[in-house]
């Protein structure tokens, strides 16, 4: 089994050679523009945009929880789209908007993607920032999915 590999820096930037591919966690709303994917579109557009048609036009397609959606950035970067979170946390919220069981299936697509890409995956703690989950809860879903499948896992802290 692989360990994940914890890092200073920015996401969006993986490190390493190769095909990389970078993961985050996305509402079932089709919102998007608070948290990590504001960096993410300011590197690349094309993941927002792919993104929002999937979820317009997610009657004809697997659009919602658990679902995973991979788009191509650079020749050598991949950005998952993974819709791990119900809903979006607002002043009136009560508990928070993510769901392990959805960020767990979206993983196991994850996994499948970067076997057959043989990419390595980056992301920073998913699941963990808007959506308000734990990385207790998150880590061990991501070595099960990932690392257990020797799959290479940076996990970014910003800064530094």
């Amino acid at each position: 089994m692989k360990e994940i590999t914890y890092v200073r820096g920015d996401a969006t930037a993986p490190h390493g050679e190769g095909i990389r591919i970078l993961a985050h966690v996305c509402n079932d709303l089709g919102g998007w523009g608070k948290g990590f994917v504001r960096t993410v579109s300011r590197r690349w557009p094309e993941p927002e945009a792919a993104y929002r048609r999937w979820h317009r036009e997610r009657a004809g397609n697997d659009f919602g929880l658990g679902a995973a959606q991979f788009v191509r950035v650079e020749p050598s970067v991949w950005v998952a789209n993974l819709v791990g979170q119900r809903g979006m946390r607002t002043v009136r919220s009560r508990g928070v908007p993510v769901r392990y069981e959805a960020i767990d299936a979206a993983l196991a697509l994850l996994a499948e993607k970067a076997l057959g890409l043989g990419a390595s995956v980056h992301m920073p703690r998913i699941g963990c920032g808007l959506a308000g989950g734990s990385w207790s809860k998150v880590e061990p879903l991501v070595l099960r999915r990932l690392a257990e499948r020797e799959i290479a896992v940076t996990v970014y802290d910003f800064g530094g």
